[in-house]
């Protein structure tokens, strides 16, 4: 009866509207634990010199949805100097661009303080870029960056010398254009499938698009949101496919789309990808979140093929049995039972969801139940499950903004810019969601899209990089104080037979008597990517035990001696331990 009722409301009323969003008011907040928060944010980004705005789209209004539905952010150690750098996409927009519509890379010098390098490191570049994958597809110990577009989509490698070199058309990875209109590539993610040892590279679609058909503001009931006209879409849009690439080695990559199975998905609005083993079998698998249509989980068959099983596994709708409007995605075990959780986020006035891992490829919908709900107000991209005050239980992070500038003026209870959200875990049993306690970068309305996050000044806790549309990026610096000391700990791996990289592995720490386990993405939160550097915080804990689950399959305990820095390990180092049993 629940879900029927649900679907009864969303068919009669917000269909009328290009958006999945159910309409739903927050739920009653309930009594402030009064526990202290001892991570508190600062938003330094000019001091940082992160000053140059990211263009993308009409800064008032918008004429289409191409304009207002992207911005990623990838923090990773360009240069190999232990700094953790920052590369922030840029867009462009229709008619003439400003100069300053570019992508941008900034080179950490230490001190939270930053340089662009972008003319220097070869990486220029104005169009419709939407996301960042990052991944040593070469495995020559470098990371390389591949970025998704509305156009031409790009694989920059990474010399190693400080600078790139654009080798998409070597590689084979130019998508072919429809009657000259380009595909709207959107989320992508490098995976191993094959557990080759080479990186292999998914690439979702987000919308069919064709400027010259797509109606226009107010046109018709997807062009509309609250009365008001707005971009159209995506409902009334076209969905579109989505690609799978194999890395033959050589730095080629093959199209294996149709014989992997995933060319035969077209019915969906494709959005963030993440790519790691979900089911604990061993053999990666992408999961994809979807914008207003049900998000995808690709789960690998071990044969060269995958078969799309949201439904089944419990990740494809909410608990009322409804797809909603899926952006971004936060990978984590914020319950520490060893598995890995899925944070997603949505439009304004629906909830972000919270899929809890039940194990072999279960999720339940534990997003009442967990305290989120109570925060239904914005509409959310970036995410992220990491533990901001080091206590040894992962937080929630969600960057929010709006993408319908011009609605302000007549909907002020839906502002263009809003502030990033924070839920502060409470030992696995519930969330709670903290304002002036998380600092006064939580009470700073931005327009953010994609958001990062990493140790960028190396003093053992974790900052956040945030997108804006049309506005420099946020810098929001941790400044973690805790009465008594808390331990930490950040893992680095290094694949041999694997990827070099690790992409795709998972690192399981025991403590305190719990597991945590963490993986290596290529992309997660909203088109984003965060460092393959992992950083867990311990609380009063040492580590009992370290274990890694290789992207082969193969799995190793390694000892940890100290604590509170950042430890490498290279695979084949540690002890051997039995597979996994078959699922």
């Amino acid at each position: 009866m629940k879900t029927l009722l649900a679907f009864a409301i969303a068919a009669g009323v917000l269909f009328a509207q290009g958006v999945a969003s159910r309409g739903l008011k927050p739920q009653a907040r309930g009594k402030p634990s009064g526990i202290p928060f001892h991570a508190a944010f600062t938003n330094v980004a000019k001091e940082a010199g992160l000053r140059a705005p990211a263009i993308y789209g009409g800064v008032d209004k918008v004429e289409y949805i191409v304009e207002n539905s992207a911005g990623g952010v990838a923090l990773f150690d360009f240069d190999g100097d232990g700094f953790i750098d920052i590369f922030v996409l840029g867009g462009t927009r229709f008619g003439d661009p400003p100069p300053e519509a570019t992508n941008r890379l900034y080179r950490n010098l230490g001190g939270l303080k930053f340089d662009d390098v972008t003319e220097k490191a070869g990486l220029r570049r104005t169009g419709w870029a939407n996301s960042i994958a990052i991944g040593d597809f070469d495995n020559d110990g470098h990371i390389d960056l591949f970025l998704t577009y509305w156009g031409d989509n790009a694989l920059y490698r990474n010399r190693g010398d400080g600078t790139f070199e654009d080798v998409t058309a070597r590689a084979g990875l130019v998508l072919p254009r429809r009657d000259g209109r380009p595909y709207w590539s959107s989320g992508a993610t490098f995976i191993d499938y094959d557990r080759d040892g080479r990186l292999d590279l998914f690439i979702a679609n987000y919308i069919d698009f064709d400027l010259k058909s797509t109606p226009k503001p107010g046109e018709n009931a997807n062009c509309n949101w609250k009365g008001i006209p707005v971009a159209c879409g995506p409902r009334g849009l076209k969905t579109a496919r989505h690609w799978l690439f194999r890395n033959t080695g050589q730095g080629r990559f093959e199209d294996v789309s149709e014989q992997s199975g995933i060319a035969r998905l077209t019915a969906s609005f494709g959005m963030t990808a993440a790519a790691t083993d979900f089911d604990g079998d061993g053999w990666p698998d992408i999961y994809v979140a979807c914008d207003s249509t049900p998000s995808l989980f690709f789960r690998n068959q071990r044969d060269g093929a995958f078969s799309e099983e949201g439904i089944e596994r419990g990740v494809a709708l909410n608990e009322d049995g409804m797809e909603q409007a899926g952006m971004g995605l936060g990978i984590g075990d914020y319950n520490l039972d060893g598995r890995l959780d899925i944070l997603k986020t949505h439009f304004a006035d629906d909830t972000h969801i919270l899929y809890r891992n039940d194990g072999e490829g279960q999720f339940s919908d534990v997003t009442l139940a967990s305290g989120l709900a109570v925060e239904t107000r914005f509409i959310g991209w970036g995410a992220g499950i990491h533990d901001f005050d080091n206590d040894g239980w992962p937080d929630l992070f969600i960057a929010t903004g709006s993408v319908y500038p011009e609605t302000e003026r007549d909907l002020p209870a839906y502002p263009y810019r809003t502030p990033p959200l924070l839920f502060r875990n409470l030992e696995g049993a519930r969330f709670e969601q903290l304002f002036e306690a998380a600092g006064p970068a939580f009470s700073e309305p931005l327009p953010a899209r994609g958001a990062a996050v990493a140790d960028l000044d190396n003093d053992g806790d974790l900052d956040i990089v945030i997108w804006n549309r049309n506005e420099p990026p946020a810098l929001l610096r941790n400044h973690l104080n805790p009465p008594e000391p808390r331990n930490w700990l950040q893992v680095e791996l290094q694949g041999t037979r694997s990827n070099r990289a690790a992409i795709g592995a998972q690192v399981t720490l025991e403590y305190g008597g719990r597991l945590q386990t963490q993986a290596v993405l290529s992309q997660a939160s909203f088109y984003s990517a965060n460092p393959p550097r992992l950083h867990f915080g311990l609380g009063r804990n040492t580590v009992q035990s370290l274990t890694v689950l290789w992207p082969d399959g193969k799995r190793e305990r390694f000892a940890v001696k100290d604590l509170n820095r950042l430890l490498k390990f290279t695979e084949g180092a540690g002890q051997p331990l039995p597979p996994l049993p078959p699922q």
